[in-house]
């Protein structure tokens, strides 16, 4: 059959877990493949466009130091660098950088089309092929059925994903990008545990509608920290953050509409130990 393939190892998902196992299988030489929804939204950054921070950027030097792809990347599209608890200790210190999106996705992409021993395809997967008690391939969407001696699942939020924007709730795993429905549902066929990953993303805000000469500007690093130990010097223009203070009339406009969100409307059931909260989950514990 035209449509069999077969590969040593294969990862699916092609978020920033999915580009560095892939990414690590190949370096070590063995025939790997991603499968993914789509390689144009590879390295989107569509949560958060940061990289680091406080732990967070330690874990990228450690990627970084074990031939990963993140540092780089990062570097490379940085455009604004910070040494987070610069006037504490070393220990307690965090590099981060808020990234371009469009540049983090760029360099992302062309690094993992580029890797050598890795293939990438924009096909999603519906349904495992099992082997006694292992799984040893799967089936896509188009119709190929692949082989593989190890299979990696890096689904982050599109396994069965939902997004809550206030009291509604559309399933998918990006905004206007369709949930991975057939592999959560192969995964709860044969017992497996599902659970769900939960994000808050805050609303995009157009630059041209701000008035920044009310706000207080936060600088870049003269000397930025770089995550990888390859990079020797900037290559973006850095650009300063802005920042903004809620005041008693918006705590109270939240107060009034907590109903409305999805925290507290009774749609979102749990939290994770690690949760960014949101605004009014702020203005209610805090």
């Amino acid at each position: 059959m035209k449509n069999d393939l077969s590969f040593d190892v294969v990862v699916i998902g092609g978020g920033h877990a999915g580009c560095e196992a892939a990414a690590a299988s190949a370096r070590l030489g063995v025939n790997t493949a991603l499968f993914t929804h789509n390689i144009e939204t590879i390295g989107e950054m569509s949560c958060n466009p940061a990289i680091g921070g406080l732990g967070k950027g330690h874990l990228v030097r450690e990627i970084d130091a074990l031939d990963g792809v993140m540092g780089d990347v990062a570097d490379k599209s940085g455009i604004q660098f910070r040494l987070l608890n610069r006037s504490r200790g070393p220990a307690v210190r965090g590099p981060r950088t808020q990234s371009d999106r469009a540049l983090y996705r760029k360099f992302m992409q062309e690094k993992l089309i580029n890797y050598c021993n890795l293939s990438i395809f924009s096909d999603p997967v519906v349904k495992f092929i099992f082997n006694n008690n292992a799984i040893n391939g799967f089936k896509t969407k188009e119709g190929k059925k692949v082989s593989c001696n190890k299979l990696i699942l890096t689904t982050g939020t599109f396994l069965n994903g939902l997004i809550h924007i206030g009291d509604e709730r559309t399933p998918a795993g990006r905004y206007d990008e369709k949930p991975s429905t057939g592999l959560s549902e192969q995964l709860s066929k044969y017992d497996f545990k599902i659970g769900r990953l939960k994000t808050g993303t805050p609303p995009r805000l157009d630059a041209r509608t701000i008035n920044f000469e009310n706000l207080e500007e936060q600088f870049a690093d003269d000397d930025p920290y770089f995550f990888s130990f390859l990079t020797k010097k900037n290559l973006n223009k850095q650009v300063s953050c802005r920042m903004t203070y809620t005041n008693e009339k918006v705590h109270k406009i939240i107060e009034k509409n907590l109903a409305k969100s999805a925290m507290y409307s009774g749609n979102i059931k749990g939290v994770g130990p690690r949760y960014c909260p949101s605004i009014e989950d702020k203005i209610v514990k805090f």
